[in-house]
């Protein structure tokens, strides 16, 4: 899916300045992000959490398709997360939404982290998609 949102300001927010890691929690090895393979793909913001985990192999739901229209990609940034520009406004209604809000909530679609700091990331039970289509 992917793409622009229409009705949100789009902020340039620059990608990664150099390598870090994000550990999700469950995972047995962190990931790690050279900032010169971003962006992986085109949903969420370029260099976005979504962008990495989804690259990653890491099926994280995000209905909208990474445009800050739901709140479907809802993580918890529990470290590192300082070193992503603070949600705007259109990140934080959508945030509204979400159910177990906390104060380390972002969604992963708008979420782009500088490089300065490794990330530790949890999905919220209730978000894990552990259904899976098969051909």
């Amino acid at each position: 899916m992917g793409g622009v949102n229409p009705y949100l300001r789009q902020s340039a927010i620059p990608v990664a300045a150099r390598p870090f890691r994000v550990m999700v929690e469950g995972m047995d090895e962190p990931i790690a992000v050279d900032p010169a393979d971003l962006p992986y793909g085109r949903d969420g913001l370029p260099g976005s959490l979504l962008d990495i985990l989804l690259h990653h192999g890491l099926e994280l739901d995000h209905a909208c398709g990474g445009v800050a229209a739901c709140s479907t990609c809802h993580v918890y940034v529990q470290q590192g997360g300082k070193t992503c520009p603070p949600p705007e406004e259109a990140e934080e209604d959508m945030l509204d939404t979400a159910p177990a809000l906390k104060p380390s909530s972002r969604l992963a679609c708008q979420c782009v982290p500088s490089g300065a700091q490794d990330l530790v990331v949890a999905v919220p039970a209730w978000n894990r998609n552990r259904a899976k289509e098969t051909d």
